[in-house]
């Protein structure tokens, strides 16, 4: 092969202008990957801990706030809806100055008026507060009362575990009875059973302020000599709050807590009787519990009955196992103010219920699969579009459309795929006529009838195709009586 020339004169070999290309095209392929790099960086993104949920997941999302909320009506429970923003001092005298949520990971701030606010890490601080400033110590006890909603930590990210997720929480304030545990217990179990998640209830006891200073003692003088073995955390938790240290997921100290002393051999006589009731009622109950003597939850406010919801199966060997947890707080109130008041409630971490749901292959539909497609032809046609979409939704029949769509066949293409069983046609000629199509997408038989009437007629088809109220109706009898069907048409390939 002749060598070519540059510009200069030079003349290169074959091998040399192969290499010169190949250059070229990397000199070029580094300029395209780093345009893509700019474009990339200037796209948004989400912060991290925080994420979208996304339509494909809403089916499961929507039938878990619809069993939570019809759990709720059935045991006769108020919902109350709580604000994202408290001040800072609500939480950090409820759950304890020295929690990790406290001192690691609220979202706290200065506002623009120099008020120290934070946004909600949990809801039970938050319900304690409205009970006092609502006087609904006035109302008849207990007072029971459900929420949902977001809520925020800023913790370190991991599997089921986000920045922003959200609880659904039922308190139950104004009685000391062991039957309220019980209830509560009970009703939680419920929830996750109709949503198809078998668990099992841990359940323990910390009994009274009072009766755990002498275990505390025992518990200090238990791990003391294993402090180096300790992590850092875990050694200010044995300084400043020990009970903390049997919620500890090291496993270190989980080995440890074999031997360790165990909170049930220090309680008083009261807190047994409760205890001792309120297993004896979820024994009436069936419902399954373990109980876990090292369990003592991570809030500072707990008294008594303590539990968590553990799938079935689950030993705790994840760091993130339990859907959810709660117990009795029977000197919450009173700390915040608020007279002496008994009060127990859980909450259950939507996400990670949707996560089991998601590995159990629980996956209802979005919504609900609509039977009928709407396909317009024309700005006259969405006009009278508007309409009728409004009569459908009160007719209860859900309707699909391709507005975005002009052509007929492309919005036909759209029907097909939905697998509908009606498709209805409205042109500029039916809009003047007064008429609509009904097209049947199995036989591909159109019928044109009185637009006035299409919601009856739809029901009808839809009731007769669903097996609900059969009623013997055809065209040419309907064109006999001079009722719904202006004139039978062809029958489409």
């Amino acid at each position: 092969m002749t060598p070519k020339k540059t510009n200069e004169g030079d003349e290169l070999t074959f091998e040399e202008e192969i290499e010169k290309k190949a250059a070229e095209e990397k000199v070029k392929a580094k300029a395209v990957a780093e345009e893509e790099g700019r474009r990339r960086r200037a796209l948004p993104t989400l912060l991290r801990g925080f994420r979208d949920i996304l339509p494909d997941e809403q089916g499961k999302w929507n039938l878990l706030r619809d069993t939570i909320r019809q759990v709720a009506d059935a045991y006769s429970f108020d919902r109350i809806e709580l604000p994202i923003l408290e001040k800072t001092d609500l939480f950090s005298r409820t759950i304890g100055k020295q929690s990790d949520i406290i001192q690691k990971e609220m979202y706290a701030f200065e506002d623009q008026a120099g008020d120290k606010v934070a946004m909600r890490p949990e809801g039970t601080a938050s319900v304690a507060r409205a009970y006092i400033n609502h006087g609904m110590l006035n109302l008849p006890q207990p007072v029971k009362l459900w929420y949902i909603g977001p809520m925020f930590r800023h913790d370190r990210p991991q599997a089921g575990r986000y920045r922003q997720f959200h609880q659904a929480g039922f308190e139950m304030i104004g009685s000391e009875e062991a039957i309220v545990d019980a209830q509560l217990i009970v009703l939680a179990h419920c929830i996750l059973k109709d949503i198809g998640i078998p668990i099992t209830v841990q359940i323990n006891s910390i009994g009274t302020p009072e009766c755990r200073r002498e275990y505390l003692m025992e518990l200090v003088n238990y791990f003391r000599p294993f402090r180096k073995k300790l992590n850092e955390d875990d050694k200010r938790r044995l300084q400043k709050n020990p009970l903390r240290i049997l919620d500890s997921r090291d496993p270190v100290v989980q080995e440890l807590l074999t031997g360790a002393p165990q909170i049930v051999d220090w309680l008083d006589e009261v807190s047994k009787a409760h205890f001792m009731k309120v297993l004896e009622f979820l024994d009436e109950a069936e419902v399954p519990y373990a109980l876990n003597p090292y369990l003592v939850r991570g809030l500072d406010y707990y008294t008594h009955t303590v539990f968590e919801l553990w799938e079935d199966g689950d030993e705790g060997e994840l760091v993130q196992n339990a859907l959810g947890g709660g117990g009795r707080y029977d000197g919450l109130l009173e700390l915040l103010g608020g007279r002496p008041t008994p009060a127990c409630g859980f909450a259950m971490g939507l996400e990670r219920i949707v996560r089991s749901m998601a590995e159990r292959n629980i996956d209802p539909p979005a919504r609900p699969a609509s039977k009928v497609f709407f396909a317009q032809l024309g700005d006259a046609a969405r006009r009278v579009g508007l309409r009728l979409f409004e009569e459908f939704r009160k007719a209860k029949i859900p309707i699909a459309e391709a507005t975005g769509k002009n052509a007929l066949k492309a919005q036909l293409e759209v029907a097909n795929k939905l697998s509908v069983a009606y498709t209805l046609i409205l042109g500029q000629k039916e809009v003047l006529d007064g008429t609509i199509i009904i097209r049947d997408m199995d036989s591909g038989a159109q019928e044109i009838v009185d637009i006035k009437k299409v919601t009856s007629i739809l029901q009808r088809k839809l009731e007769q195709s669903e097996g609900v109220n059969p009623l013997s109706h055809t065209p040419v009898a309907d064109q006999k009586q001079g009722t719904d069907i202006v004139t039978e048409v062809r029958v489409d390939g």
